[in-house]
């Protein structure tokens, strides 16, 4: 094992200190109080790795995911459907949300009945991974049951092997062909999608005659909400009468074509038709969101066998989504608590370094932003929609010009381990962590001063195609990954 070990007065490490950068600046807070009190003692440790392959993993992404890809780096396919529910803002003074105007004023009336002049379902493409000129064949398939909140659902989850998908032979089920880069558009058009500033939409029409589940006959989809809504407009007064009473959403798969992965911002209904105001004749819309306030899943299929194989691989160890590979980490725990009994640990440095693609062709992009979970808490923190919070669980993103992974100080998780282990109270992973590719999602405020913050408000699995390899796993022929400790020793009268 290496180990370094250097003593020195605390007026050399002030000097030190103020030369690094921010990978220390936990440090000062402990030490310039009692400067006369310490020695600073740092050491390094050898850190063991390996490959886990993940089955599955929450399906609570901001964004649902549609398509299917070849993975260059394995040769196998993955495909992406999801499940989409629809929102009704709630009335907050608890009468009945206004979804259609007053019946009497519709002008859309057929034989003394209210109909749409017609409705569609539009899906947003957020972006997209491929060739975005390849045409794609999506599905939608009327859900007979919601899938309900409350519940974990991971990427294996199938609402058609859960019975979820209406299958009596007459609800809705239709299918559109799409490229993820509309060509009739003009290139003006199409250039603001591609920096992401409109969405490319994939609008598919719900004209068709619609029987509900009780059998009665509608010209279009839109209007059997119509009716709905005027025949029972409690069920419009929240999300959740509306999902278990009218609509419980849509399964939209992909059934067609190869080479692209769409990231779903989110899916529409709009229901149009026409009514009197102040005595003219306007054609207006009802649109009826699917975001992140309701239930959306992303279900994944891929080759486990060949997350396998390559997990197999002890001369480095992967990071590979969607639902791919983790790295587990063995923290050396013991070895950093030997000898250090009554001292504190203020700084505890561990960096992976990336290793680029074994063929240059078939290269695929790394995760951006990793996270670092206790193993026993791999499935929990997403679960319980948990943020890092720099004691137990940190967030690394890619230095590209370095090619590494860096949690600059996770003292607080090795003093826990140690705590823990004291106590009789470990469990059989009491020194595992896991390195996850994640998301984050964040928000921004500026203060009063032009002060801009930055929050994370979500972290969530890395739904898209990705992959790296890092140093380590049981072969490992590189330099070996160490973790840098820095303790604050008492000085003996």
């Amino acid at each position: 094992m290496m180990k370094l070990k250097l003593f020195a007065s605390i007026a050399i490490v002030a000097a030190t200190l103020a030369a690094c950068d921010d990978t220390t600046d936990t440090l000062g807070n402990s030490l310039t109080n009692r400067t006369d009190q310490f020695d600073i003692v740092t050491d390094t440790f050898e850190v063991s790795t390996r490959s886990i392959v993940a089955d599955s993993v929450l399906s609570r992404s901001l964004y649902s995911y549609l398509g299917r890809i070849k993975d260059p780096e394995t040769g196998t396919y993955v495909t992406s459907n999801y499940t989409t529910q629809f929102s009704i803002l709630e009335n907050l003074e608890g009468t009945n949300n206004i979804v259609f105007p007053d019946k009497d004023s519709i002008m859309s009336v057929v034989d003394g009945q209210v109909v749409a002049d017609s409705c569609k379902l539009r899906i947003y493409l957020n972006s997209s991974l491929g060739d975005s000129l390849n045409p794609m064949r999506l599905t939608v398939q009327e859900l007979s049951s919601p899938v309900e909140e409350g519940n974990a659902y991971y990427s294996n989850y199938d609402p058609e092997s859960k019975g979820l998908v209406r299958s009596d032979g007459r609800g809705i089920t239709k299918s559109k062909v799409y490229t993820a880069l509309d060509m009739s558009l003009s290139d003006s058009i199409r250039n603001t999608m591609v920096k992401k500033t409109n969405l490319q939409m994939v609008t598919v029409p719900l004209n068709e005659k619609y029987y509900d589940k009780d059998g009665n006959e509608y010209s279009n989809y839109g209007t059997y909400l119509m009716r709905k809504y005027y025949e029972h407009p409690e069920y419009f007064n929240n999300s959740y009468n509306f999902i278990h009473n009218i609509c419980p959403g849509f399964y939209i798969k992909s059934t067609g074509g190869l080479g692209v992965m769409s990231e779903i911002s989110f899916t529409d209904l709009q229901v149009y038709f026409r009514y009197e105001n102040n005595d003219s004749t306007i054609g207006v819309v009802t649109t009826l969101a699917g975001t992140e306030e309701v239930m959306q899943t992303t279900s994944i299929k891929n080759d486990k066998q060949s997350m396998t194989n390559l997990a197999s691989d002890n001369s480095c160890t992967y990071l590979k989504t969607p639902a791919g590979i983790f790295t587990e980490v063995t923290l050396p725990v013991e070895q950093i608590a030997s000898g250090h009994e009554t001292d504190s640990i203020s700084s505890a440095k561990v960096t992976f370094t990336r290793l680029n693609s074994k063929k240059e062709d078939s290269e695929i992009s790394a995760p951006t932003t990793i996270l670092m979970v206790p193993k026993d808490s791999l499935y929990s923190f997403f679960e319980n929609k948990d943020l890092a919070n720099n004691q137990t669980s940190f967030l690394a993103t890619l230095n590209s010009s370095l090619n590494t992974y860096t949690f600059n100080n996770i003292s607080t998780l090795i003093t826990d381990m140690i705590i823990a282990k004291r106590n009789g109270d470990a469990s059989p992973n009491w020194n595992k962590v896991v390195l996850v590719p994640v998301t984050v999602t964040s928000t921004s405020t500026t203060s009063s001063y032009g002060t801009s913050t930055s929050t994370i408000t979500n972290v969530a699995n890395n739904m898209t195609l990705s992959s790296t390899r890092l140093v380590g796993g049981a072969d490992n022929k590189r330099s070996p990954i160490t973790i840098s400790v820095i303790y604050n020793k008492f000085k003996e009268n």
